[in-house]
């Protein structure tokens, strides 16, 4: 935790009930500083880390503890629903496009200075603000000085020198990325077959909403299997290369069913709260849907990103066997199959870099396999 900003709020006289962190998993050290923050809060919070290490489930969770009048206890009706998020003291308030726009950040300027409908308090949680890049200046001042009811916590997946300014004025803490162990553990205790728990825990790269989904994808252990066949598959040809870079984009598709399902779950969720409201329509329903498109676009991302390191294991398997027979006569290491080996675990690793910087994915899988086929010297 960095970062000792002073506040006029007054200070919580309960102590936050560690149930409103349960859904926070693998981050002691991110809860006992949040625990502790509720006890005596200041004005702005910055929780950092990346995707999937339970940022947002935090701070629904210290916003419980903010906005409940015996601190947090867990249990009352103003801590399920600030957990839930739908608490009116709690405002979510998200980019409604690539980035945080100036529009944006004007959004949460007014909203800041918004009286809370029911506490003393309201939370101000701002998601994704690492997009901030050309709105920070315009969230600076109003982060700097809120309303005294208004606490802020903002939500970022990293630190750019363009959020420097921004940070210094925050209680920073830190999410690290969950732990394999963590997530095997937390899968297990869910009732998840041990080698089912290890081998999903493998594939969620530290994320646990992946984890939560990839338990439930029936196709995940076919698709595991299927990067695993690559090698024997690719015949040297660019035929085979077309077909096995097409099956496996067309995979990544099938990957986004279990969370299209969760997409459509939480609209008609949001359209019955409506009907109960007598609200017209869906309040919010293109910002929802923009945060679900976006929200897909990371999973295939990420759901490629292990199938790429999946390959990367198969071919760093066979560059050990390649060196161990070297090894016999004294050439680990010189003979043209290490050689190409090293060269087809970089190109697999440039690939899985260029993933997160929105290269063409059929030109990239294509060339890859490519590359893989053993026709590009």
């Amino acid at each position: 935790m960095a970062g000792s900003p002073e506040s006029d709020t007054p200070e919580v006289t309960g102590v936050p009930a560690p149930s409103l962190f349960d859904a926070v998993v693998g981050q002691p050290q991110a809860v006992a500083h949040l625990m502790a923050a509720a006890r005596r809060p200041v004005h702005a919070y910055l929780l950092h880390g990346p995707p999937g290490s339970g940022k947002r489930a935090a701070a629904r969770g210290l916003a419980a503890a903010l906005l409940c009048p015996d601190g947090g206890c867990g249990v009352c009706n103003v801590c399920r629903r600030a957990l839930g998020g739908t608490h009116p003291d709690l405002v979510v308030v998200e980019r409604t496009g690539a980035s945080i726009s100036v529009g944006d950040a004007q959004t949460v300027v007014t909203r800041a200075q918004r009286r809370p409908l029911e506490g003393a308090r309201q939370v101000l949680m701002v998601t994704d603000v690492h997009l901030a890049t050309v709105a920070a200046p315009a969230l600076l001042k109003t982060v700097e000085e809120p309303p005294p009811s208004t606490v802020f916590v903002l939500v970022a997946d990293e630190l750019p020198p363009s959020l420097a300014t921004i940070a210094s004025r925050c209680v920073q803490i830190r999410f690290d990325p969950v732990s394999e162990a963590s997530v095997t553990a937390w899968l297990e205790s869910n009732g998840v077959e041990a080698e089912h728990a290890r081998s999903v825990a493998g594939a969620a790269g530290g994320r646990l909403d992946r984890a939560r989904l990839l338990v439930t994808d029936a196709g995940f252990a076919a698709r595991q299997e299927q990067w695993r066949s690559v090698p024997a598959r690719l015949d040297g040809t660019g035929a085979a290369a077309a077909v096995v870079a097409g099956e496996l984009l067309a995979a990544a598709d099938e990957a986004l069913a279990p969370l299209r399902e969760q997409h459509a779950q939480e609209l008609a969720e949001r359209a019955d709260q409506a009907e109960m409201t007598g609200a017209r329509g869906i309040p919010g329903r293109k910002q929802l849907e923009d945060a679900h498109k976006r929200e897909e676009r990371r999973w295939r991302t990420d759901d490629l990103r292990f199938g790429l390191t999946t390959l990367a294991a198969m071919y760093r398997d066979r560059l050990a066997a390649t060196a161990g027979i070297d090894g016999r006569d004294g050439s680990a290491g010189t003979s043209a199959d290490a050689r190409r080996g090293v060269r087809h675990l970089s190109a697999i690793d440039q690939a899985s870099v260029a993933l997160g910087r929105n290269a063409n994915e059929a030109l990239l899988m294509e060339s890859l396999m490519v590359e893989l086929s053993g026709m590009i010297d």
